[in-house]
């Protein structure tokens, strides 16, 4: 793994006042609740009693998030990822050429623990082989072969006393060994966050963040699993020996025999393990597969329902989850068939081993065969055990390998960006010198900025301009130390409130607070909003305007008070009005005294720069102030030349002429934000908190579960063949029993009754298995069908109020879970749990008086599950909760990341990270904990029933009639706390896992948008024909009882009209848009377009018939071609010659793969306005004949503007264009302009005319905007 060896350049860009920074230690004062478990003693340790607490509260109440005790410093994550970080540096320190096996560092982080649990495996080992010895001394003390008089109570008191060790030492072991999985995931989940917040731009394009999740949501917790079966790997062997000196003990050389069909029986199961290897690596990819296309689907949902390419997209996820479905079904067979393995093993074995005593003449009697039998029983388990530790190996593997090469992924090396040291360095702010930097660190590629040289003075203003792609961006990302992935003019919100936002982790000064809001134009903004500035704001700030995002960005860098500030075009989204304002109040008297660095394509605020730098395809043409760029070059001068064609237009120099009102109202600046997702002002925020099931919910998600398909009969099939098979096991071990030492019966009719027998139990088995495959595909299958339909269905306002963390946590660790482990998990619990009431029933029926202790410890043991699920089931669904905020922090982080580090704020990220781990860490280890008090309480009066029966039978034979059935009973009986632990722990499982299917549930069955298509009522293939929209009386609300946010606005657009709409920054404009579109419904009017109601017709025929080119520019991982024209509509023809209309053509031709260019996620390797570009060139492929601007042209200079309006109106001259603009003179030569304010019609005409009339809105408007263009503005 590389080192981090780059300079923090945080503390060389922004500087943070002293004291400002939060005590974000993540150490837990001594008045917090931390579990008991930190001061449990040696007998309360070993007797969970500590857990007691937790558990009453838990019976008493339903938990919160809150009762859950915090884990003690030593589990917790920071503690783990410091130990890590130690013995990384250790074993780098010493010098080997290879780097350190993450195994290895893993190990040596925990010598101390594992030695301790091995400890206790080995105790559980010796006193679980003691078992078929000790049966065979009760048979003899049976027959009266007792050695002296006391032997049957010293026999009894031995075996209660092994029994109640095996039980305190594997309930440790597994104790244990979970802690450290505990540890090791939350290591491993902290280590993965730390690293994707200094991961380089290259590894970016090989790890995207849906991969990222899968590693912390998946790897991470399959290599938490593990340390659960580390010791496994050693004590199948021990065991298996001691089993087989038993076996040797009992039928001596026949033991041979068995010990090849044992052999056998794991050599059977070697190729399941490669077969595993190959399809979990398979599957783990395919996995990666979806969760790239579904993340990048979900996150950009409004993009393709604008579109309506929602159908594609599904298509192109099912396509990938079919794939992954062949491999999880070969995955699920060789779980089947190694479930044959374990259930038939101890059958095939004695079958082989009595034919051989019959062969060899060795003589078997009722104490050496049942001796014989349970010392199979051991065997049966390191058989069982074999092939699952050989998968979990496999699957820890898989993670661990997909874990170590992102951790070794190259990072964000600081090359071009140091410390200062000459003189020369010490007087400026900014120093760069003959800098050549790229994208790609492949040495071969093209640089992205070539022969920098740039030197900024402490308090300059220098504006960065030139045309599209030329590098401006690039190079303020260049000034930070890095070229990320995502950069640019898009504004980076976090989930959470304005003020969260805002202060980003410093302490509150409520006078300097203030005076940031005032300077960014939010104090109106602000006292609009229900909650103020604890409104929370959704998923990249969903429910606030561009503009609001912008100056709540803009707001967050002026309070961090930093030295240099690096501004990426902030007034693109803002109106001429609020542009100005934040020119002149934040740029020049907020920040008069600060370096400032301002990419902008507004050329009217470059008078006021001490310098500009003009840029052209990477490279700096020219430095120097505005007049002497005017005087001697060329390039600044088509600049400004463009722009003053844009703002110098005829209609504009009339308006010159206009007597107007010469300023704007107070109460228009103050009515700024009317907020376009309003939520309801009686007290509820916009996200809400995660829902999750609370108390007992009975069957109701095994019944969902077994809804799918033909689940219900798969699973009445698996459970009916079972129950077949422990009956075939009973007749084969009853004639067993009965004529083992019968001289009528021959050996060889016995013993071949015997193989019938388990022929058939065998053929049981496999349909077994089958039926249970079955039922995990199917319901896999139609599961995860119905929630990606219900989750492309829903409509925005689930998007805008659920955090992608939460969606993703489903889509990605629910759903595998009910791929692999809830139909098995179901499965072994049913039948361990048959299997555990059909020994007691055997010890009930052979000694009648153990009922007297059987019915009491019945009732006890559902008791006390009962007890332990009103607790238990509440601590794993806070531990799905909490996992969900985990994922969301991540996701947010890895889009924020460029943010973060600007900020300086990578340890406070961090360290809200580890809390997460550790809120998630907490209800597990609290849950695994509890399970295994569970099975301790009960293991203890079982070993008493097995005790009491086994001295019930040996010196008071009542209900036995010869010593066969009396070891048949205690065969039966020893392995009655086995199948009671599996029971117990597969119960737990089986209710771990179905609260993924709850989950799961959860998002099956959101309400729905409007029908896609209604069959009854489809418009015409050319509709709209003429393209007239009216509208009527509309009015639009977000939510139920909210205030409106389109207050009855009713107009007609005539077909083939330009309409320009207008209006201050949250006026209803892109509302109005959304409308159109049917995103919301309206509450009360219509739209009408060509005669037609939208209302009346599927939302796909209406979407797929009108273009946009919406607000926040969209790409998708792939190609250019597949981004222009994802469905394949076009040829190359057509699509190069749109390229060329919207000004891409040169930009794609440089790229060796042209069409075939490589396009990142979120479009991220190109430009903001290139980006925008792109949308241009879908809408032009479309040719609709409504089409709909939505503020498109923000982001670009106004010569491309000026060249894209006249493509435009040359393109759609027979078009409705609907254009949503800030810049004045994009709607200049509509045919209308409609001004909108606080959801009202305010007025709509033509543009002239508004401009004439006095106290116009539109005029206001103008005004400003002609005032700034002409450089009236005070800078």
């Amino acid at each position: 793994m590389e080192n981090d060896p780059h300079v923090d350049t945080s503390k060389i860009l922004y500087e943070p006042l002293q004291g400002e920074e939060g005590n974000d230690t993540g150490e837990i004062s001594s008045n917090e609740n931390v579990t008991p478990f930190a001061k449990a003693g040696f007998f309360s340790t070993m007797s969970f009693w500590w857990l007691n607490s937790l558990m009453k509260k838990g019976k008493t109440k339903i938990l919160e998030d809150e009762d859950i005790p915090q884990l003690r410093q030593a589990d917790q994550a920071q503690t783990w990822y410091l130990m890590y970080m130690e013995q990384m540096s250790k074993l780098n320190e010493k010098g080997s050429s290879n780097p350190p096996s993450m195994w290895s560092m893993i190990f040596s982080c925990h010598q101390k623990q594992i030695l301790i649990s091995g400890v206790f495996a080995l105790i559980k080992v010796i006193t679980v082989s003691t078992g078929p010895l000790l049966l065979k001394a009760f048979i003899e003390v049976a027959e009266r072969k007792a050695a002296f008089a006391y032997e049957g109570y010293a026999l009894t008191m031995a075996l209660f006393l092994a029994k109640c060790l095996e039980s305190l030492s594997e309930r440790q072991w597994n104790f244990r060994t979970r802690l450290i999985g505990v540890q090791v995931r939350s290591m491993l989940s902290a280590a993965i966050y730390q690293k994707q917040l200094r991961l380089s731009n290259d590894a970016k394009m090989n790890h995207s963040p849906g991969e990222i999740v899968n590693y912390v949501t998946i790897d991470a917790y399959k290599l938490g699993e593990f340390p659960y079966w580390f010791h496994q790997i050693w004590t199948t062997s021990l065991q298996l020996c001691l089993a087989l000196f038993v076996v040797y003990y009992s039928v001596g050389l026949a033991t041979a025999s068995a010990l090849a069909a044992i052999i056998l029986t794991v050599l059977a199961s070697s190729p399941l393990a490669k077969l595993q290897h190959k399809y979990q690596t398979k599957l783990m990819e395919q996995q990666d597969t979806r969760l790239k296309a579904i993340s990048e689907a979900l996150a950009n949902m409004k993009v393709l329902k604008l579109y309506a390419w929602e159908t594609h997209f599904r298509k192109v996820i099912e396509a990938s989850r079919k794939e992954e479905l062949r491999s999880l079904s070969i995955v699920l067979f060789q779980r089947g068939c190694q479930m044959i393995l374990f259930w038939s093993s101890p059958i095939v074995v004695s079958v082989v081993t009595f034919w051989s005593c019959y062969i060899l003449g060795i003589p078997l009697y009722a104490s050496n065969v049942f001796t014989f039998l349970a010392s199979l029983r051991i065997v049966q388990e390191p058989v069982r055990l074999i092939p699952d530790v050989a998968t979990m190996f496999i699957e820890a593997e898989v993670s661990l390998d997909r874990i170590t090469k992102f951790l070794e992924a190259p990072e964000l090396q600081n090359k071009h960006t140091r410390q200062k040291g000459n003189d020369l360095e010490l007087n400026l702010s900014v120093f760069i010198r003959c800098a050549e930097i790229s994208w790609d660190t492949d040495p071969s590629s093209k640089a992205t900025l070539r022969s920098i040289n740039l030197e900024v003075k402490p308090g300059d203003k220098v504006a960065i301009c030139g045309e599209l792609g030329s590098g401006k961006s690039t190079l303020l990302a260049a000034v930070l130390g890095e070229v990320p992935r995502v950069n640019g003019i898009t504004a980076w919100i976090q989930t959470g409130t304005i003020r969260e936002n805002i202060l980003f982790g410093s302490t509150k000064d409520q006078v300097r607070y203030q005076e940031v809001l005032k300077r960014c134009s939010l104090l109106k903004d602000i006292d609009l909003l229900p909650f103020g500035d604890l409104t929370e704001i959704g998923e990249r700030g969903v429910n606030l305007s561009g503009g609001q995002k912008q100056r709540v960005q803009l707001a967050r860098a002026l309070y961090r008070n930093a030295d240099i500030y690096l501004l990426d075009d902030p007034f693109s989204a803002v109106d001429a009005h609020t542009a100005t304002s934040l020119f002149n109040d934040y740029v020049m008297e907020a920040l008069s005294e600060k370096t400032v660095l301002l990419v902008t394509h507004q050329v009217e605020f470059l008078p006021a720069f001490n310098s500009i730098l003009l840029m052209s395809a990477g490279e700096i043409l020219q430095a120097a102030t505005y007049d002497e760029l005017m005087a001697s070059c060329q390039e600044f001068r088509e600049l400004v030349d463009a722009h003053n064609d844009t703002v110098g237009s005829e209609r504009n120099r009339e308006y010159a002429s206009v007597k107007t009102t010469t300023g704007v109202s107070k109460e228009e600046i103050q009515k700024t934000c009317i907020r376009e997702q309003q939520t309801e002002a009686s007290g509820d925020q916009l996200i809400k908190r995660e829902e999750r099931e609370t108390g007992d919910t009975g069957l109701k998600p095994y019944i969902q579960y077994l809804s799918h398909r033909k689940g219900f009969l798969f699973c009445f099939l698996t459970v009916c063949l079972h129950f077949l098979f422990v009956v075939g096991q009973l007749i084969q071990n009853y004639f067993l029993a009965a004529d083992i030492q019968n001289p009528y019966v021959s050996k060889v009719e016995l013993f071949t009754i015997y193989s019938v027998i388990g022929f058939i139990l065998a053929v049981l088995l496999l349909f077994r298995s089958f039926c249970l495959v079955r039922l995990g595909c199917d319901a896999a299958e139609s599961i995860s069908s119905t929630l990606v339909n219900s989750l492309f269905r829903a409509p925005m306002s689930f998007y805008d109020s659920t955090p992608l963390g939460r969606i993703l946590s489903r889509v990605s660790s629910d759903l595998n879970t009910v791929d692999l482990d809830v139909a098995f998990k179901l499965a072994v619990s049913l039948g361990s749990t048959l299997n555990a009431y059909t020994s007691l029933g055997i010890l009930a029926i052979l000694t009648w008086p153990v009922l007297f202790l059987i019915i009491p410890m019945v009732y006890l043991c559902i008791a006390v599950q009962r007890y332990y699920f009103s607790t238990a089931k509440e601590l794993i669904r806070i531990s799905g909760t909490t996992k969900s905020s985990v994922v969301n922090h991540l996701a947010e982080s890895i889009a924020g990341a460029m943010t973060i580090r600007a900020f300086g704020e990578e340890d406070r990220f961090f360290s809200h990270s580890l809390d997460l781990i550790d809120a998630n860490a907490s209800p597990y280890f609290h849950s695994f904990s509890a399970n295994e008090w569970l099975i301790q309480c009960l293991e203890i009066p079982c070993a008493l029933v097995l005790s009491a029966s086994a001295l019930a039978m040996t010196l008071f034979p009542l209900g036995a009639s010869s010593s066969g059935f009396i070891g048949m009973a205690l065969s039966y009986g020893l392995s009655l706390n086995v199948f009671l632990i599996i029971s117990v722990q597969y119960q737990c499982f089986r209710a771990e896992s179905i609260i993924s299917v709850e989950r799961l549930e959860q998002y099956m069955h959101l309400p729905s948008e409007a029908p896609e298509i209604i069959e009854s009522s489809r418009p015409q293939s050319n509709w709209p024909t003429v393209g007239k929209v009216e509208i009527r009386n509309l009015k639009v609300r977000y939510q139920h009882n909210a205030p409106l946010v389109l207050r009855g606005i009713s107009c007609v657009i005539e077909g083939g009209h330009k309409i320009g709409i207008v209006g201050r920054t949250g006026s209803g404009k892109t509302t109005l848009i959304s409308t159109l579109f049917r995103l919301v419904e309206p509450t009360e009017g219509k739209i009408i377009i060509d005669g037609l109601d939208i209302s009346t017709i599927g939302l796909h025929d209406l979407r797929a018939h009108f273009g946009i080119i919406p607000q926040d520019p969209t790409l998708f991982r792939g190609s250019v071609r597949y981004n222009l024209d994802p469905l394949s509509e076009h040829t190359d023809l057509q699509i190069w010659e749109v390229l060329e209309k919207c000004q891409l053509q040169e930009a794609i031709r440089q790229k060796d793969e042209g069409l075939n260019a490589k396009v990142a996620q979120d479009g991220s390797n190109w430009s903001v306005g290139q980006r925008q570009l792109f949308c241009l060139g879908r809408a032009l492929l479309k040719r609709s004949r409504i089409l709909v601007l939505d503020e498109a042209t923000a982001s670009i200079d106004n010569a491309t503007d000026a060249i894209l309006q006249k493509t435009i109106r040359t393109e759609f001259s027979d078009c409705t264009v609907i254009t949503v603009a800030h810049r004045i003179p994009t709607v200049m030569d509509c045919t209308k302009v409609l001004a909108i304010r606080d959801g009202k019609l305010a007025e709509y005409d033509v543009p002239l005319n508004l401009m004439n009339k006095e106290g116009s809105l539109f005029g206001q408007l103008v005004k400003e905007y002609w005032s700034r263009s002409t450089n009236n503005g005070t800078y």
